[in-house]
C-alpha cells in the first residue's frame, strides 16, 4: 500500500510538471508568464520535497521521527535567525536547540504520549524562562523569553505531533498508522495548492491584505471544498467515515490557512517576506511547514480522542 501512495503521488507530480509545460506554450503575456514562471518554481521544489517525503516514509516510523526531527531543527533555526536575540539569551537558545528540542521527540519515540503533550508548553517554557533569568539581563525580560517560547512552540511542538501519528493505536487500523501521516501531509499542502489557484483565478476580496495580500475569501473557500472532495477520495487512509473525512479536510485547509496567515503576521512583524531560502519558490522550511505546523495538532488530537483505543 506504502509504494502504491507513492507512486501515485510522483504520477500526480508528473501530471502537474507536464500541465504546467503545456498551459506556459499555450500563454504568450507577460503576467501569464511571470504565473508560470512562479508555477514552475513551486513545482521544482515540490519535487524535491515528496522524493525526500516518500523516501523517508517508506523506510519506517524512526526514520521518519528522525526527518520531523530534522525539519524541527531547520525551522527553528531560521526562526532565530530572524528575531532579535542579546548576547544574554545565547544559552537559553543552546539549551532550546540541545535539550528542549531532542527530549521532545525522544519522548514520541519512547510513545510517551503524557508527557510529550504537556512538555514544551509547561517543562520546556520553564527551561527557558529560568536559563534567560540568570543571565542577569531583566531588560525587555518578557519579550524575550515569549519570542523564544513562540519558536519552540511552532517549529517544535506543534510539528511533532505530525510523526506523533504514528504512535496511535486505533482499533481496526493497527499497523496503518503512517497512512494516516500520508492523508495529512499530502491534504496539508494541497491545501495550499487549492487555495493559491483559487485565488489567481477567482479571489477578488482579501482577508489580510497587510499581512498576507495575496490570500482572499475565493481561494479560502475554494480550497476548502476541493480539499474536503480530496479527503473523500482518499477516505481509505483514515479510519473515519466519509462525511467526516470531508469535514475534517475542511477543517485541515482552515487551520492550515490560520497557520499561514500567522506566521505571515510573524514576517511583517520582522520585515522580510519569506524565512529562508532554502527552496526556490518556496523559501525557507519554515515557509513550507507553517500550514502543517496547524493541522498535524488537529488531526493528532481528533483522532486520538474520537478513535484510539
Amino acid at each position: 500500500m506504502k509504494v502504491t501512495l507513492a507512486l501515485w503521488l510522483i504520477l500526480f507530480l508528473v501530471g502537474a510538471t507536464a500541465s504546467n509545460w503545456l498551459w506556459g506554450r499555450r500563454r504568450s503575456d507577460d503576467k501569464s508568464r511571470a504565473l508560470q514562471r512562479e508555477v514552475t518554481l513551486r513545482i521544482e521544489s515540490w519535487w524535491i520535497m515528496v522524493l525526500v517525503f516518500v523516501a523517508v516514509w517508506l523506510c519506517g516510523f524512526y526514520t521518519t521521527l528522525a526527518l520531523f526531527f530534522f525539519l524541527s531543527l531547520l525551522a527553528l533555526r531560521e526562526y532565530i535567525t530572524l528575531i532579535e536575540t542579546k548576547r544574554a539569551d545565547h544559552r537559553a537558545l543552546v539549551w532550546s536547540f540541545l535539550i528542549v528540542l531532542p527530549l521532545q521527540y525522544l519522548l514520541i519515540a519512547q510513545h510517551w504520549y503524557g508527557l510529550f503533550s504537556i512538555f514544551i508548553p509547561v517543562y520546556g517554557f520553564l527551561i527557558v524562562t529560568i536559563r534567560v533569568a540568570m543571565s542577569g539581563d531583566c531588560a525587555d525580560f518578557l519579550n524575550r523569553v515569549a519570542t523564544i517560547h513562540w519558536g519552540l512552540m511552532t517549529c517544535v511542538f506543534l510539528l511533532s505531533h505530525a510523526p506523533a501519528i504514528l504512535t496511535l493505536s486505533v482499533a481496526g487500523y493497527e499497523s496503518r498508522q503512517d497512512e494516516l501521516l500520508f492523508f495529512l501531509v499530502v491534504l496539508t499542502q494541497l491545501s495550499d495548492v487549492f487555495q493559491f489557484v483559487c485565488g489567481k483565478v477567482f479571489g477578488k476580496h482579501r482577508i489580510a491584505p497587510k499581512v498576507s495580500p495575496n490570500k482572499t475569501i475565493e481561494g479560502l473557500l475554494g480550497g476548502m471544498l476541493l480539499t474536503g472532495l480530496t479527503a473523500i477520495l482518499l477516505s481509505q487512509l483514515t479510519p473515519l467515515p466519509l462525511v467526516e473525512d470531508f469535514i475534517l479536510g475542511v477543517a485541515l485547509c482552515l487551520f492550515g490557512f490560520c497557520g499561514g496567515l500567522t506566521m505571515s503576521a510573524v514576517k511583517r512583524d520582522k520585515g522580510c517576506k519569506d524565512f529562508g531560502t532554502l527552496l526556490k519558490g518556496h523559501g525557507g522550511i519554515l515557509d513550507r511547514i507553517d500550514s502543517l505546523c496547524f493541522t498535524a495538532p488537529l488531526l493528532f488530537h481528533f483522532t486520538r480522542y474520537f478513535y484510539t483505543l
